[in-house]
């Protein structure tokens, strides 16, 4: 079995290889999160969301990027956010310590995947993480902090990184994951939803981003979470017009893919992706 090369120096270089699970068992079976809740008595029609899984992979790979399924449990309706369970910063890969009970044991599927292709990892088991908070740039870490992602375990994961400049971000208590709110998308770019940070933050990051508004009802449809394949190349929603039309104004080419039927569940191209090689 070939051996699994693992770097990831920022979140839009080159995309060339990434792990994927496919939604075969998907459902919103306990409500987690505020998208959850408006969704969950239509629920997900699995049909069409694994149908829209299928284009958004095919797209990764007209793209030439290399894709790697995890094997589907029907114990685990939400295994299709693979960014959650794991990240990448440079050469190293973390496995989370999932705090909600129903994403509990998706840990175990990554561990067994990498395990069998004798890839190393740094096992977060003592803290509370997810990788839907953690943010990559050059040598600074972004870490959102919130339910999910505890302050300890930005701590530990500062001590697994010295040569990193590990940054916590406090979000707002309504909103799932950093990256639902804040997403790097060139050296010098980023997607933000200012209503879920701190003022003191958003100051921050604009003095080392140009900060590229998305409104609060194409925040709620995951505008900012789309997924930069390298290029000046991204995947979006193409419910997300307004984003849409102000990255190509900026010289991005933007792949629309159908995803309505995943995002009910809080996630969408960014969630669905754990990417292992960028450059």
């Amino acid at each position: 079995m070939k051996q699994i090369q693992l770097s990831c120096p920022n979140e839009f270089s080159p995309l060339k290889e990434v792990i994927l699970c496919e939604p075969t068992y998907m459902k919103i079976q306990d409500i987690i999160n505020e998208t959850q809740r408006r969704y969950h008595k239509e629920n997900i029609d699995v049909d069409r969301a694994v149908e829209q899984h299928n284009k958004f992979h095919e797209i990764l790979r007209e793209n030439n990027i290399t894709t790697h399924l995890l094997s589907p449990k029907n114990t685990f309706p939400e295994q299709v956010f693979t960014r959650d369970i794991g990240f990448t910063v440079g050469r190293t890969l973390f496995i989370s310590d999932m705090k909600m009970p129903v994403r509990q044991g998706e840990e175990i599927e990554l561990r067994n995947w990498l395990s069998a292709r004798g890839m190393s990892y740094i096992d977060l088991v003592e803290d509370e993480t997810e990788g839907g908070d953690v943010l990559v740039h050059g040598n600074t870490v972004y870490i959102g902090l919130s339910d999910r992602t505890t302050f300890e375990a930005v701590e530990r994961i500062q001590s697994y990184l010295p040569d990193y400049n590990v940054i916590p971000l406090p979000i707002h208590e309504d909103i799932l994951h950093l990256d639902c709110i804040f997403n790097i998308i060139s050296d010098n770019e980023a997607l933000i939803y200012r209503e879920g940070l701190r003022g003191d933050d958003i100051t921050r990051l604009s003095s080392q981003f140009d900060l590229i508004d998305v409104c609060r009802e194409e925040q709620f449809t995951m505008g900012v979470n789309v997924l930069s394949i390298g290029n000046k190349k991204v995947i979006s929603l193409p419910i997300n017009k307004g984003v849409n039309k102000e990255l190509r104004d900026r010289g991005f080419e933007v792949i629309e893919v159908e995803f309505d039927e995943i995002i009910k569940s809080g996630g969408s191209f960014r969630c669905c992706t754990l990417p292992l090689l960028r450059g």
